[in-house]
């Protein structure tokens, strides 16, 4: 028989067994339980981590009186990890020109523009819309014109958004111009102003790893047999695409040095902005279908996004780069995250070549990601 000092040893381990048990169960990580999913959509990606330089930011929100609580969870998180951003930087050029906006008193985003030497005649207000609603480049390339990129940077820097280093235009010519093009303003209907062209600082190569990738790329017509330097293109980092949207999505929840210079009504105009589906904004919803520019949960489908469920967010996608930033929030379930992802698809290799497997492999991929957290929000207690 147990002398009594044993039993109650056996008890006091017992006890402690339960208890680490039970604590290691309450701090599973749910972002690992996510990417653990036996779905054939995530899994071919974990078996192959390697080429797919995943890097995702989990964010659980939680409420305790008039306070918004945040936990991050990451996953291959490296702003020293380069990847490209493509579209993603159009997110800070939108919330800084609402702020240069607001140290103009002549202007205001309704105030009609076009570039010099540009037919096109638009607003701030619809530049923006343009950028959330179908990712437009030359709606992107236009703000840029307003605020150059050192002015752009630096707005963000002195926001706490970095690191990040926007640097050249998309898709045009001579997107690495760092002297803007002036602009051509209305004061009213039959009187126009143009503005100063803005000269930026030159670019210098990123000081980090992975700015070469691949094994070739094309050059117009010619194909390269040697990796792909990224080091002059645009840098923004999972960390801080994630930082700039918690404080366009809880401004107050932030030191108020740290927020943007936004108004009320500039910041309902933007949230607007990037929730609405291309159709609320006046695009062919058989062309531009709501996940268009919506890659988690519903990017490989083209069915209707439910009422119920806002996106407010802003993807990127180019040399074979998926990336997308987003604050989901399901107003019929009381369920809202963050949640920031980029995966490279480019099996082959070769950049430039117009070969990527975004349909095959990235879109599934972050789809089922925003999916299995979705649901394990849904389960979670709060």
């Amino acid at each position: 028989m147990l002398k009594k000092n044993h039993l109650l040893y056996l008890y006091i381990c017992l006890t402690v067994f339960l208890a680490v048990c039970c604590s290691e169960k309450a701090v599973v990580n749910p972002l690992e339980k996510a990417l653990a999913s036996k779905d054939i959509r995530i899994k071919r990606v974990i078996d192959s981590l390697d080429q797919y330089e995943v890097q995702i930011r989990y964010t659980q929100i939680d409420r305790r009186n008039d306070s918004v609580l945040f936990t991050d969870f990451d996953f291959q998180v490296n702003p020293n990890h380069y990847f490209y951003p493509a579209s993603t930087v159009k997110f800070p050029a939108a919330v800084a020109t609402l702020e240069k906006l607001n140290e103009i008193d002549s202007i205001n985003r309704n105030t009609k523009f076009y570039i010099e030497g540009d037919s096109v005649e638009t607003t701030f207000a619809k530049a923006i819309l343009e950028i959330f609603a179908v990712s437009d480049n030359e709606a992107n390339n236009r703000l840029i014109e307003f605020l150059g990129f050192d002015a752009l940077n630096q707005q963000a820097r002195k926001r706490g958004v970095n690191p990040i280093r926007i640097s050249h235009r998309l898709s045009t010519k001579n997107a690495d111009d760092v002297t803007t093009k002036p602009l051509v303003i209305y004061v009213n209907d039959s009187t126009t102003v143009s503005s100063k062209s803005i000269v930026s600082s030159y670019p210098v190569n990123l000081p980090m790893q992975k700015v070469l990738k691949g094994t070739g790329f094309y050059d117009e017509d010619s194909l390269y047999n040697e990796p792909f330097d990224f080091s002059l293109k645009n840098f923004y980092a999972i960390p801080a695409q994630h930082k700039l949207l918690k404080k366009i999505i809880f401004p107050n929840h932030f030191p108020e040095k740290e927020r943007f210079n936004i108004s009320e009504n500039q910041h309902t105009f933007l949230l607007k902005a990037m929730s609405d589906l291309p159709k609320v904004a006046g695009y062919d919803k058989t062309e531009y279908y709501d996940s268009y520019v919506k890659f988690f949960m519903y990017g490989d489908s083209k069915e209707p996004i439910p009422d119920h469920i806002k996106i407010y967010n802003k993807v990127g996608y180019a040399y074979g780069t998926l990336t997308d930033c987003a604050y989901i929030k399901d107003t019929k379930n009381k369920v809202d995250f963050m949640l920031s992802a980029t995966i490279l698809v480019n099996k082959d290799g070769v950049f430039n070549d117009n070969v990527y497997e975004y349909d095959e492999i990235g879109i599934p991929f972050l789809a089922q990601l925003g999916r299995e957290l979705y649901n394990i929000e849904l389960k979670r207690k709060r």
